[in-house]
């Protein structure tokens, strides 16, 4: 297992874009450990349920908008199922995509990081388009601001842990690993419907985080000393 703790690569902008996000999915946690115990539709109506946002009916007597299918493709990217899901996604967020922010500018960043959350939904909810789990979580858009990361910045070093032993190694390691598990996994898990890991939505975040990169960024970042 890679887990990565930091890396050498200075930023050249403040990245208030990341700091923003990462403060608004601590603020919707700590808002569902108050609220949702009291709401059981809580993740129903703010994740993203694939049979609801590919077209499928809504059931009878949910109390709650027809469009909430379609807010839910936004919600559910701020939304966690628990400690460790909110803790390790905000670590890799962390340790990412101030970076990406710096070579894209905020606005763009913005913009870049939910393309690839709605990309990662829509990527997990075709795979299995019959299935009532909600998708929660900002791993899909994280997947896409590793792969930006990757593009651009494929030699810089990131501390990494490997199992128990800290080591630094080049991004592209690190990401290309983890990327390779997720291929693994979602081929392994092909049939799955229950909940889990949503592996297609970290595959789909991924690939549209290297077209987007591709299509609105140009120009060659090297890693910085």
């Amino acid at each position: 297992m890679f887990i990565p703790l930091k890396d050498e690569n200075p930023r050249i902008l403040i990245p208030y874009v990341t700091w923003s996000i990462l403060t608004v999915n601590i603020l919707v946690f700590i808002g569902q450990k108050v609220f949702a115990g009291s709401d059981p539709y809580f993740f129903l109506k703010y994740g993203a349920t694939p049979l609801l946002i590919t077209g499928g009916d809504l059931p009878a007597g949910l109390p709650f908008s027809p469009i909430m299918p379609f807010l839910s493709i936004f919600t559910s990217i701020f939304i966690h199922g628990g400690y460790y899901h909110l803790a390790s996604n905000m670590l890799f967020l962390y340790v990412f995509a101030d970076n990406v922010e710096s070579i894209l500018g905020h606005k763009k960043f913005l913009i870049y990081y939910l393309c690839c959350g709605i990309a990662a939904t829509f990527a997990q909810a075709l795979i299995n388009i019959e299935s009532t789990v909600p998708l929660i979580g900002a791993s899909g858009a994280i997947s896409g601001m590793m792969a930006g990361y990757l593009l651009k910045y494929p030699k810089a070093k990131i501390f990494t842990l490997v199992f128990i032993f800290p080591i630094m190694l080049p991004a592209f390691l690190v990401v290309g690993f983890w990327f390779g598990t997720q291929v693994l996994n979602g081929m392994a898990n092909l049939n799955q419907t229950g909940g889990g890991v949503a592996w297609f939505a970290h595959i789909g975040g991924f690939v549209a985080g290297l077209i987007l990169m591709f299509l609105i960024s140009k120009g060659k970042f090297n890693w910085r000393t």
